[in-house]
């Protein structure tokens, strides 16, 4: 049994919460106000607390700066006026997990406690997760072994099995969608439906009906009743992909599914209740938009309860050999050749090039040279013309590799051998040509004694 600190002056008020919270199966802990908090947590466990902003001798905001102060890492959630939801957003800066408003609807409240616990037990098991990163979670085609990369894969498998929501961050092409996708695969909820949608491809009120659906007669063409995407994904995953592009009118909808599990159909006042986790991903940066007013604060806190920022490909060369040789492998087979590797060249084109365009971008240049390939290797003369300066003469003296034997190490052992010999041995400049930090270059240089 999970137990609730509540620390509220108002004795009626704190009674409601308490009769009701123990009637959900929770035990509950009294504190009359926030100058009690550090005792009582001291004489019990306790797994959460709900705390009053507004108290007499030490209202929400200074208790919060108090527990900081003290090293308490207890998730709290704060109770508002409903008239002073920017005090809640204050105290979430100051620590607070989320914020329910007053009157307190006592199943919204039940919720966002369920929600704070289940990130609570999240951060709790961080250790076992880690150890058995790779034994328990598949992330499928998700490649990479650069550290960048090992810390998504960390977060991913605290973050799978929950139901708490994730906001998604990166360029463009860095690969959101494929991530959302193993997280729901990864969850207590893999068997339920994955549903998408591109907030940035839809006008606003067309975004509207796909999302909470609409009533037969409710605009001009809707001849019969339509569930919204929130209504499908019910038991399973929806992925919101470009959230920012979202208007504020969407943005407050969104919020009140996501606080209270419910909605209503275009043209209808039927409430519906839903059950779904949400993903959410965008290229923008909505911290700067919070600023500017063109994104909701208390929705930005509301999504970004675990954030996942994926690298860009330029800030991971480690890993671009093996995404590579992946899709190269893939193309090969979809196209019917029997390409065997890269030339070297041609990896050290891939390896020094910026790629504004990401992973999709790499994934595009394979493709297309695979297809010109007429050979067992890609070469230079495959890649796009703007992988390849206008000054760039290949190294005469680099050996084809033999074609029945090519693996990555077979490839990144070359690339390396033939930049050294094209930059007369200078490490610092081959380092740079190859997109790698120079400690790297010398670690390689020792494992393939080059």
């Amino acid at each position: 049994m999970k137990t609730i600190l509540l620390v509220d002056d108002d004795r009626a008020h704190r009674t409601m919460l308490k009769v009701n919270l123990q009637g959900a199966g929770y035990a509950i802990v009294e504190a009359e106000d926030g100058d009690q908090v550090l005792d009582a947590l001291a004489a019990d466990q306790v797994d959460l607390v709900l705390l009053d902003l507004k108290m007499r001798r030490m209202g929400g905001i200074e208790t919060l700066e108090m527990l900081r102060q003290h090293g308490r890492v207890e998730p709290v959630i704060v109770i508002t006026a409903f008239s002073s939801v920017e005090s809640a957003v204050e105290a979430m800066k100051h620590g607070a997990v989320d914020y329910v408003t007053k009157p307190v609807d006592i199943e919204a409240l039940k919720l966002t406690i369920d929600r704070a616990l289940d990130v609570e037990a999240l951060r709790e098991e961080n250790a076992t997760l880690r150890q058995r990163l790779g034994e328990q979670f598949d992330f499928g085609n998700i490649i990479g072994r650069s550290p960048a990369m090992q810390k998504v894969f960390e977060t991913l498998a605290l973050v799978a099995p929950s139901d708490a929501t994730v906001l998604i961050t990166g360029e463009s092409g860095t690969g959101k969608e494929l991530i959302a996708n193993a997280i729901h695969q990864n969850s207590g909820r893999s068997t339920g439906p994955f549903i998408k949608v591109n907030c940035a491809a839809l006008h606003e009120n067309l975004l509207e009906s796909e999302l909470f659906g609409h009533e037969k007669g409710s605009f001009t063409g809707a001849d019969r009743q339509r569930k919204g995407r929130f209504e499908l994904a019910s038991g399973g995953t929806l992925f919101l992909d470009e959230i920012g592009d979202m208007s504020l009118q969407t943005q407050a909808k969104i919020l009140r599914v996501l606080q209270e599990g419910e909605l209503e159909r275009l043209g209808g006042s039927e409430t519906v209740k839903v059950d779904v986790r949400i993903i959410a991903a965008t290229h923008k940066d909505l911290d700067r938009m919070v600023e500017e007013g063109s994104f909701r604060q208390d929705l930005f806190f509301r999504l970004s309860v675990v954030p996942v920022e994926l690298p860009p490909l330029r800030k991971r060369s480690e890993d671009i050999p093996l995404l590579a040789d992946f899709f190269l492998k893939r193309y090969s087979r979809k196209n019917k050749k029997d390409i065997k590797g890269f030339h070297p060249q041609a990896l050290m084109l891939l390896a020094r090039y910026s790629w504004p365009g990401n992973i999709r971008e790499l994934e595009n240049s394979i493709e297309r040279a695979v297809i010109l390939c007429l050979g067992e290797q890609i070469t230079p003369r495959e890649l796009p013309p703007q992988m390849v300066p206008d000054d760039f003469s290949p190294a005469a003296a680099a050996p084809a590799l033999s074609s029945g034997s090519l693996t990555l190490k077979d490839v990144e052992r070359e690339a390396i051998r033939a930049t050294l010999e094209q930059t007369g041995g200078n490490r610092s400049r081959a380092a740079k040509l190859l997109g790698i930090a120079r400690q790297t270059l010398l670690n390689k240089i020792k494992e393939y004694d080059l």
